[in-house]
């Protein structure tokens, strides 16, 4: 599986052998479904009657309450991708998950609380899960919209999420735009705005800055700087960067592995 995310992320866009690659890690996921029954296509009924596809990863352990992560892929990915990726992770660590695609969650901000709790309910209702062990994941812009989730739904648990900077970010560039001024706002300023986005996070929150995420470095660190002081639960995590000749390439499998011991722990913990 990690090979062929490999493959994927080294292929230009435009190359027929991306296409190629994705048909690949489809089959496989396919087979692995009919062998193992850890991994099953399913239907999530949405609140206007939509159907929202997803792939179910099972714990494997049918006996035990476990916890659950709902997982959104980021822009231009399908759920195939992300699942492919992330199911070498998964493996062993006990944890279901419940696999979206960001462009089946990403419509305007009440439906897409309202598709992200029918996620929610579809996990609470599995046999093997323990419903107060539910975190969420996103990458990229679905980065932004688990934390929009988390703020919204106290049953969250745990969120790898943007911690709000996205939203920071929109609301510097709607100012400088507004204002026709370049400078950014103050530091004072630019400070409460950024307590008062972790303030309302209820569970702890891993943020993801740097490499391919949506989150700058420089502010993920503000953000982090400021919740240590006030005791609040966001931990920030900087994906390990390989010098290639084009260029640098992010170790996905290293911040992936990251991510989901800090899931693995964090959910653990949480009653």
């Amino acid at each position: 599986m990690t090979a062929f995310e490999l493959a994927r992320r080294l292929a230009d866009e435009d190359d027929p052998q991306a296409g190629d690659v994705l048909s690949k890690l489809e089959a496989i996921i396919g087979n692995f479904e009919s062998l193992k029954q850890r991994v099953r296509r399913v239907e999530i009924a949405s609140w206007d009657e939509r159907k929202l596809p997803a792939y179910y990863v099972s714990a494997g352990e049918p006996e035990l309450f476990t916890p659950a992560v709902i997982c959104i892929s980021r822009e231009g990915e399908t759920e195939a991708m992300l699942v492919g990726r992330l199911l070498p992770v998964l493996a062993g660590r006990g944890m279901a998950a419940l696999v979206l695609a960001y462009q089946d969650v990403s419509a305007g901000r009440h439906e897409q609380s309202a598709i992200l709790s029918s996620c929610l309910d579809y996990l609470t209702a599995q046999p093997e899960v323990d419903a107060s062990r539910i975190g969420i994941y996103g990458e990229g812009l679905s980065a932004a919209l688990a934390t929009d989730f988390a703020l919204a739904d106290r049953r969250i648990a745990a969120a790898v999420c943007d911690g709000g900077l996205w939203n920071w970010a929109r609301t510097q560039a709607s100012i400088s735009w507004m204002t026709g001024a370049s400078d950014l706002l103050d530091d004072h300023v630019a400070s409460a705005y950024r307590a008062r986005l972790a303030r309302r996070l209820k569970c702890p929150a891993l943020v993801v800055a740097g490499g391919r995420s949506i989150a700058s470095v420089p502010e993920a660190m503000k953000l982090e700087t400021y919740c240590a002081a006030a005791r609040i639960d966001l931990k920030l995590l900087m994906p390990r960067l390989a010098h290639i000749p084009d260029g640098e390439f992010e170790n996905f499998a290293a911040c992936d592995d990251d991510i989901f011991v800090w899931l693995e722990r964090t959910l653990t913990s949480a009653s």
